[in-house]
């Protein structure tokens, strides 16, 4: 097993300031149908390169290097881990921009460590991915004006209103899918 950093631990410095600065910025140059148009390309991308493999494969952990924007605790994952941390986040961010879209403030908080993979999943978390994706979609679709007048903490990126993490979602998905396409290529590398 690699050393890593504990679960939790953030990003450097540098990356993570850089990280808000650009997600500022594309917060104010891109509309909802754009977040959701990026959304629904991150997720098609995913499933392409899920559909590919057999199940010994998406479930061997394979360590890449890191991708901005992903924790070193996360570095060691399989493509099934991958996507079962996706269903996690995935519902936590429908059931904000829910609660966020009635006024309300989303009990609890946010935390990176919290939405970790459980390390045996399998096959079906694919069908589970694929819901946690509709519900991303279903619940910024739900709510007629996303930019809340009340927010909700994100670790990283402060408080933020329906908008910001139905923003979230869509660059989210992006690092992971990158995530999953570095685990692919180590998997054709061990296979030799």
């Amino acid at each position: 097993m690699p050393r890593l950093a504990p679960p939790g631990a953030g990003l450097p410095a540098a990356e993570l300031l850089i990280a808000r600065i650009l997600f500022g910025l594309r917060r104010r140059t891109t509309d909802r149908a754009g977040w959701d148009a990026r959304f629904r390309e991150q997720r098609e991308a995913v499933r392409r390169l899920v559909a590919g493999l057999d199940d010994a494969s998406a479930a061997r952990r394979i360590l890449i290097a890191r991708p901005r924007g992903l924790e070193d605790s996360s570095r060691y994952w399989s493509v099934w881990m991958t996507l079962d941390h996706l269903r996690i986040v995935h519902h936590e961010i429908a059931r904000i921009i829910g609660e966020l879209g009635k006024g309300s403030v989303p009990a609890g908080q946010a935390s990176t460590a919290a939405v970790k993979p459980a390390a045996e999943v399998g096959r079906e978390v694919v069908d589970a991915y694929e819901r946690s994706c509709d519900a991303v979609l279903a619940a910024a679709a739900a709510v007629p004006e996303l930019m809340t007048a009340v927010r909700f903490p994100h670790p990283w990126f402060g408080p933020l209103d329906a908008a910001g993490w139905h923003q979230l979602a869509a660059g989210h998905m992006g690092i992971h899918r990158v995530q999953i396409e570095r685990i692919v290529a180590g998997l054709g590398r061990t296979a030799r």
